[in-house]
Formats: structure tokens, C-alpha cells, sequence
């Protein structure tokens, strides 16, 4: 089958940015993506974390396209310009059925790049659903996560739920919750992740159930599931952790090389739990070698 493209979405970036456009998840649900690269180059989803959008990936997407693939960067549901969920399912399993819809649309089995949220997500659809992927890139997420760094990820997208008065006072909520990265000069990026409401307020790009309502997901909370799903992966997979990562821990990630002992690893130093963020030239460069090397 051929890949199922929407009405494109108005541009919210600059021109030089790749077209906007939908892919269609679980039941229909529309998810805004942005594509680069020829349509027959074997395809690559991108997949954020939970509270992200698309645009978490920096160049990633453009210099997977220049390497040979079509780089394909989704808001997942309730993220971005993506729908949000009706019923709020917000749960584990939704991410999952939509990305086995989107793969379902696609004219061959993808690599799927999937950072936490994103990662989980392919795992569980990868070796548990039996989802079929070319390859499997998990970034700075494992079957156990440590729990009360977790928490403290939730609870900062919590604290943003009423939004914030400028882009300014969203960069130094930021800044205060990720010392060791610079706060930028230049908002433009972190406007991509924000929506300015009626009442004036710039709040986040997503689906405040995500963190709020009575479906959020919960596989964190689910290792041994994780770990069994790890267990059954069968298709090229790594593991790129951020070193200084206070999620993923060098127990986690050890953990799941014993339970995946075909998969490869790299630690990217300098980088926290936003590996893409932190460090974006190494990561896309670990991640390129990694595909180019499994392509089919």
C-alpha cells in the first residue's frame, strides 16, 4: 500500500521547513507529519516523547533524508497538530494501535526512531504486537526507568498546565528544569511547542489529559512487560542513551541488553534524557550509521 496523505496543514514555521501533512492513526485519527526525502527511499518514522511535538528532533529529519532515507516525524495523538483523543485514551495501547495503523499505510515496513514515549511505544509494537519494522532505535528509554525521575517529568509538564504569560517565562521554566542546557537566545524553536490561547496565555502543545486525565499511559510502570516484549524483538535494534540521563540508568540499559543481547548501544556523552535535544549532531549521526548499515 501506498502512504496515506492528507489536506497538507497550514505552515506554522518557516518556509524552509519540510511540508506538513497528515498520516492516519488508530481509528481514523489524523496525525501531522512532516516528511523529507524521496517518496520511494525507504521510510523512517520519528517518534517524541511524551509532552514533545515533531519538531523535537532538530535536523534529525533532513540529514536522514540526505543519507538515503525518507525521514517521516509524527506528532503522536494529542500532541502538536495532531488530533486529540475523543475519548482521552491516552493509554499505552492507543500509541501502539496508531502506530501499527501508520505502518499499516506505508508501502514498506519502516525503521521507527522512538525517543521515551515514542520508544516504549515501539517496543511494545515491535515485540509484542508483532508490529512489522525494518529496524528499532530507542532513545534514552528502557524496560525499567528510574521512577522518581519519571515523576519529576510529570510534574513539570503538570506545572505548566496553566501556561505562562510569554515565551520567556516558558524558556525559564525550562532552563530551571534543564540546568544544563543554555537557554536560547532565539524562542522560535520553543514557539513550535506552544499555542498562545484566547485569554493570551502560551500554553503547551498537547492534550492536558495526557497528564491529567484517567488514561494516561502507564508503561513505565509495566517493566516486566517491557522486558518480555524486548525479549521478542527480531528485527535490527539500539539502544542510544544520553550519559548524563537521569531515566535511563547504566543498570536499565544493561538490564535490556541482557534480555536483547543482538542490539547495539551507544552512550552519547553530554546528553540527558532529550538526547536529540542535548546533542543533536552525534545522536543523527550514531542513528544514521546505525540504519545505513540495516537498510533494506
Amino acid at each position: 500500500m501506498s502512504l496515506r496523505l492528507d489536506t497538507p496543514l497550514e505552515q506554522v514555521a518557516s518556509a524552509a521547513r519540510a511540508p506538513a501533512t497528515h498520516l492516519i492513526g488508530a481509528g481514523g485519527l489524523k496525525l501531522a507529519a512532516d516528511v523529507w526525502g524521496d517518496a520511494e527511499s525507504p521510510p523512517v518514522l520519528l517518534l517524541h516523547g511524551g509532552g514533545q511535538t515533531r519538531h523535537a528532533w532538530g535536523g534529525t529529519g533532513e540529514a536522514l533524508a540526505a543519507s538515503g532515507g525518507r525521514a517521516i516525524a509524527l506528532d503522536m495523538r494529542g500532541h502538536g497538530d495532531s488530533d486529540w483523543a475523543a475519548d482521552g485514551d491516552y493509554a499505552i495501547d492507543a500509541y501502539v494501535a496508531d502506530l501499527i495503523a501508520v505502518v499499516d499505510g506505508l508501502d514498506r515496513p519502516p525503521a521507527v526512531v522512538g525517543a521515551s514515549l515514542g520508544g516504549l511505544t515501539t517496543l511494545l509494537a515491535a515485540g509484542e504486537a508483532g508490529c512489522r519494522l525494518a529496524a528499532v532505535v530507542l532513545v534514552d528509554c528502557a524496560p525499567r526507568l528510574e521512577e522518581d525521575s519519571v515523576a519529576r517529568i510529570i510534574e513539570f509538564m503538570r506545572g505548566g498546565l496553566d501556561g505562562f504569560a510569554s515565551l520567556d517565562e516558558a524558556a525559564d521554566a525550562i532552563a530551571s528544569y534543564l540546568p544544563h542546557r543554555k537557554r536560547p537566545d532565539d524562542l522560535s524553536g520553543l514557539a513550535k511547542n506552544l499555542r498562545r490561547r484566547p485569554d493570551g496565555r502560551f500554553r503547551w502543545h498537547w492534550d492536558p489529559r495526557f497528564v491529567d486525565g484517567t488514561r494516561r499511559p502507564t508503561a513505565s510502570q509495566q517493566p516486566d512487560r517491557l522486558l518480555r516484549a524486548a525479549e521478542q524483538l527480531r528485527v535490527p535494534t539500539m539502544l542510544v542513551r544520553g550519559r548524563m540521563s537521569d531515566v535511563v540508568s547504566e543498570a536499565g540499559a544493561a538490564e535490556f541488553l541482557e534480555h536483547a543481547p543482538q542490539a547495539e548501544f551507544v552512550d552519547v556523552s553530554g546528553a540527558g534524557h532529550m538526547v536529540a535535544g542535548d546533542r543533536n549532531d552525534a545522536f543523527t549521526d550514531a542513528v544514521a550509521a546505525f540504519l545505513n548499515r540495516h537498510r533494506r
